[in-house]
């Protein structure tokens, strides 16, 4: 049953069997009353009409005294083989009776059929007043005739059941043209679904959008676009890897040299310095390895989103502290301007290791007694990060490519995986900011992030 209910031909079909269904059952419940009023309208008539019979027949003698005799056809009309049973009274305007029964229950209106209750029995009763020749001052007699329920109910349920067995029809018909419609109808889906599923998984070209209604036309072209996507996804993966393969092939294999000549070095003083050699190697790797990590947390969808409120003045200057002593080694002036809090929502984690790449290119690329300036602030509803530094800059022609994964610029003389820039652009991405690159007054880079205020 579950799999039933998320069946498309399924829901289609039970909203238009229940809209139908809920139409038929109004309309029966319509055509009952309709029934049932047409019935009281054909009895009335006939009952109107065997009194009209009967007040013709009625008659004055020589005597001045009112005689009927009822003919038969004022009775017979009635008798449509359902047994039903006849009453009738015939009495003067000043209250004689002539024939028939006296307590007949009379209606409130004549001419006008009510339903009474007589001897037991459920009647439809009719009274009509009607002026008999011979009779002083233009006298009338009243006759009222009563017939029970039988036949009335039987009409009532003939119209009713043949009005049931055409919306019966209806429906059925209906149902049959839209199971067939449905199928009709789902036949490009279900060829579309084949066509997906008969792909082999490095498949991704696009699929023709006339395979299907122009209105499943948008559900082609959404996937085109996503097989685009993963195509470029998969590409950049294999870029990603082949890049990070070879990065990692040089140290590890420089590591393995200097440990080798660490090993069979007599000498103290040259033995310590492969050992050194091999720290700063590892050191080497060890960073890289880092920021492969930090690079793969930062790719959207790599981890649940979060929402942290961070206060970037802070984080800039607990890293600075954390960078000084690496400054005071090569005599670089670590300077921050902020004044006030600066606070962004957004993964804190990533925000912070965003804020450590771009400090640490800016300390590494400086040349030796120069200067790196963080620089924490609000404009237009965003937080603004500079971060500039005195070192060689980047040529115009380069600032964007220096932003794709292991990119260098060619004789950089310091060492970097060229990761530095792309983990940078992807967490401001993330955080639904911006980062550009211009060039410094003396001389330099300047980096500007541009990240929504909380």
């Amino acid at each position: 049953m579950g799999r039933l209910s998320q069946s498309l031909r399924v829901q289609l079909l039970s909203l238009v069997l229940l809209t139908l269904f809920g139409a038929i059952g109004f309309n029966l419940y319509d055509s009952f009353w309709s029934a049932d009023a047409t019935a009281k309208l054909v009895t009335d008539r006939t009952l109107l009409a065997s009194a009209r019979v009967i007040a013709e027949a009625v008659r004055v003698d020589e005597g001045g005294n009112v005689q009927v005799d009822v003919p038969p056809a004022a009775l017979e009309m009635f008798d449509t083989g359902f047994g039903d049973r006849v009453f009738y009274q015939v009495i003067t305007a000043w209250g004689n009776l002539v024939s028939g029964f006296p307590d007949l229950p009379l209606p409130a209106v004549q001419r006008s059929g009510e339903d009474r209750a007589f001897r037991g029995a459920d009647v439809r009763v009719l009274m009509l007043d009607h002026p008999v020749v011979g009779l002083p001052n233009d006298g009338t007699i009243s006759v009222t005739v009563a017939v029970t329920h039988i036949s009335q109910y039987a009409m009532r349920k003939q119209l009713w059941l043949s009005d049931f067995s055409k919306q019966f029809v209806l429906v059925f018909l209906a149902s049959l043209v839209t199971i067939l419609g449905l199928q009709r109808g789902l036949a490009p889906a279900l060829r579309l679904r084949d066509a997906v599923r008969r792909r082999g998984r490095n498949r991704l070209d696009p699929l023709p959008p006339e395979m299907v209604q122009s209105e499943l036309r948008p559900l082609v072209h959404a996937l085109n676009d996503y097989m685009e996507r993963v195509q470029n996804q998969m590409a950049a993966q294999r870029r990603f890897v082949s890049n990070a393969a070879h990065q990692l092939r040089t140290p590890l294999a420089l590591i393995s040299t200097q440990a080798s000549v660490a090993s069979r070095e007599d000498d103290a003083a040259r033995r310590d310095e492969a050992l050194a050699a091999l720290r700063a190697s590892t050191r080497q790797i060890s960073r890289l390895a880092s920021q492969l990590l930090t690079l793969s947390r930062a790719e959207p969808g790599s981890r649940r989103p979060r929402s942290d409120a961070t206060d970037l003045s802070k984080a800039a200057r607990e890293i600075l502290e954390a960078y000084a002593e690496e400054a005071l080694k090569r005599n670089i002036d670590l300077g921050l301007e902020a004044d006030r809090s600066v606070i962004v929502e957004g993964d804190g984690t990533m925000l912070r290791e965003m804020l450590v790449n771009l400090i640490d290119n800016a300390i590494r690329y400086s040349k030796a007694d120069g200067r790196v300036t963080v620089a924490v602030g609000q404009e237009n509803g965003h937080a603004v990060v500079t971060v500039e530094d005195n070192g060689p800059g980047i040529p115009e022609g380069e600032r964007e490519q220096v932003f794709e994964r292991f990119y260098r610029i060619m004789g950089t003389e310091s060492e970097g995986s060229g990761l530095g820039l792309a983990i940078v652009r992807e967490v401001v991405e993330g955080a639904g900011g911006s980062v550009s690159l211009s060039d410094a007054k003396g001389g330099g880079l300047v980096v500007t992030i541009r990240v929504p205020l909380a």
